[in-house]
């Protein structure tokens, strides 16, 4: 999946956040703090072409059902999309 904006991820004090660089700075609402299932699917977006390639690596790496990593990816790309960050 292709990502939009210019945004690095950083741990400060115990969080996973995004911080805005660039031209994105000026485009944004300030920093977006991740969760940590949030924050592995940040790191393998590079490397995957849709959502069923995410949710096959969050049940490779997480014990959770199908349905709940299904639906915590669909809710994380949407909020994604909505704030212009992916496709």
């Amino acid at each position: 999946m292709k990502i939009k904006k210019q945004l690095i991820k950083r741990e400060i004090a115990g969080d996973t956040i995004l911080v805005p660089v660039g031209k994105t700075v000026y485009d944004s609402n300030g920093l977006f703090v991740l969760n940590e299932l949030a924050a592995f699917i940040w790191d393998i977006l590079p490397e995957v072409s849709d959502e069923v390639q995410i949710v096959e690596r969050i049940l490779a790496d997480y014990e959770v059902t199908r349905e709940v990593a299904s639906a915590d990816t669909a809710q994380f790309l949407r909020k994604l999309r909505e704030m212009g960050i992916i496709d």
